[in-house]
């Protein structure tokens, strides 16, 4: 399984400008470069909000549908999703990643995993520190950026496939905007999370330029 978590710890030379910038901003106040900080765990807090958010249309019926993930469908995204906040969870608590996914529990539903997933890691603090990710490592709040942007997205897809079609709040977007050119695999990098980026539309909103940043296709 394939984390944007380790392909950011991959990226050495713009994450640790990433860390610089932040650790110099003033206390209590914003970064500088005014690129916001998850350190408090409120953007992926948000992100995971979404995601939670668009799930709740999914029914067993659509587990078969394409999504905006090149060739995963909805079920494959929805347990990608699973796997990726149980790592933000072992990485906010054990201070480690695992790459290994979890096995499905035989009468657990992709939906309800990513629901109890999202719960769990929704109780707990993030806290300063480092996380071992392999055998390279990275700053939790660089941690809590990468998934603030992979849940936040991957929320987006499930919605189209879902056919609700919501897009990434406005506020949250524009956030995730800010920090998603620091820490995205460059376009070769990408695959299968992302794709090369794509031309949004002159009049695109903070939620469709950023997955189009990514390798979506906004609704028109």
């Amino acid at each position: 399984m394939v984390y944007l978590l380790e392909a950011v710890a991959m990226t050495g030379g713009q994450m640790c400008a990433w860390t610089e910038a932040h650790r110099s901003g003033p206390r209590g106040g914003p970064p500088s470069g005014d690129c916001p900080s998850p350190l408090d765990g409120r953007l992926l807090e948000r992100a995971i909000y979404f995601a939670l958010t668009a799930v709740q249309g999914v029914t067993p019926d659509m587990l078969g549908r394409g999504t905006p993930c090149g060739e995963w469908n909805l079920e494959m995204l929805l347990l990608h999703l699973r796997d990726s906040l149980a790592a933000l969870y072992d990485g906010v608590c054990l201070g480690r990643v695992a790459m290994n996914p979890e096995p499905l529990v035989p009468e657990e539903d992709p939906v309800s995993a990513v629901r109890v997933r999202a719960v769990r890691l929704l109780r707990k603090s993030l806290c300063p520190g480092r996380v071992e990710i392999g055998d390279r490592s990275m700053d939790r709040e660089l941690m809590a950026a990468a998934g603030a942007i992979e849940v936040a997205v991957h929320g987006w897809d499930i919605a189209q496939a879902s056919g609700r079609r919501a897009p990434v709040p406005p506020a949250l977007a524009d956030e995730l905007l800010m920090i998603v050119p620091l820490l995205a695999p460059e376009p070769q990098d990408r695959w299968p999370l992302f794709a090369e980026p794509v031309e949004p539309g002159v009049d695109a909103g903070a939620g469709d330029r950023l997955v189009a940043f990514l390798g979506r296709r906004p609704l028109g």
